[in-house]
């Protein structure tokens, strides 16, 4: 055993005494960014356990990574992309920005659900601008409360964020991402957030990760992924985290 893997079995021991003997803390993993490269998308979706996977809408290879995605029976969110606080403007085919009417909104989310097929949630992709501003959240909960069961996950780009309590608000199950597993794409980085990511789990007994297909994160999965039951870790579905 390693000295790390020993610090967790430490970790996991104090946890189960303070939980319950047969406690284990759950981590729920979307994979982001789905539908550009299908490659990279395919490797992802071939990883172990119940993952789920955040497709944008609009991109060339979305509607069959989605059918793919399912098929393999992982779960499906629309990885919509919001606008940012930057003067960037988005390249994704849809997106909801900030001078668009309510009517306007309604019709791109329409678009964009019915671009990936089997979504049965929303994350947001970008959204640093767009998710601190109350009016155009509440329109965009609206349309998620109009359709049955679908749920948000506010990838939380932004301290400031109001999404968590306008979807509360608007009666919509929704979670937050508590880590981002690469936020840049160094094998060290994805490493260190892997690590925090179980660090988490344990203090708070359940944590929502989001990563990206990228080569550093799939090898870190690929290798690491099936560890997490021996560890006494318990990777959940998205979908029954939030509910």
């Amino acid at each position: 055993m390693t000295a790390a893997r020993g610090c967790f079995a430490a970790a996991l021991l104090l946890f189960a005494t303070h939980t319950g003997a047969g406690a284990r803390a759950h981590i729920a993993i979307i994979i982001d960014d789905l539908g550009y490269q299908l490659d990279a998308g395919r490797r992802a979706i071939a990883l172990p356990g119940p993952l789920a996977f955040g497709v944008i809408p609009g991109a060339p290879r979305a509607e069959m990574l989605a059918r793919h995605a399912h098929e393999n029976g992982k779960e499906v969110l629309v990885h919509l992309p919001l606008q940012a606080n930057s003067e960037e403007a988005s390249s994704d085919p849809v997106s909801i920005e900030l001078d668009m009417s309510r009517e306007r909104v309604g019709s791109v989310f329409e678009e964009a659900l019915e671009s990936v097929p089997h979504a049965i949630g929303v994350n947001g992709h970008r959204g640093s601008l767009l998710t601190r501003h109350p009016g155009h959240m509440q329109w965009l909960m609206e349309e998620i409360s109009a359709r049955d069961n679908l749920f948000f996950v506010d990838s939380f780009t932004t301290h400031h964020s109001v999404a968590l309590q306008i979807a509360a608000e608007a009666g919509v199950d929704a979670i937050k991402r508590d880590v981002f597993l690469d936020p840049d794409r160094s094998p060290e980085t994805v490493e260190r957030e892997f690590a925090r990511m179980k660090r988490l789990a344990l203090k708070r007994g359940r944590v929502v990760a989001i990563g990206h297909p990228y080569r550093a994160t799939l090898d870190l999965l690929e290798r690491e992924l099936s560890e997490l039951e021996r560890e006494g870790f318990e990777l959940v579905r998205i979908s029954e985290m939030v509910r």
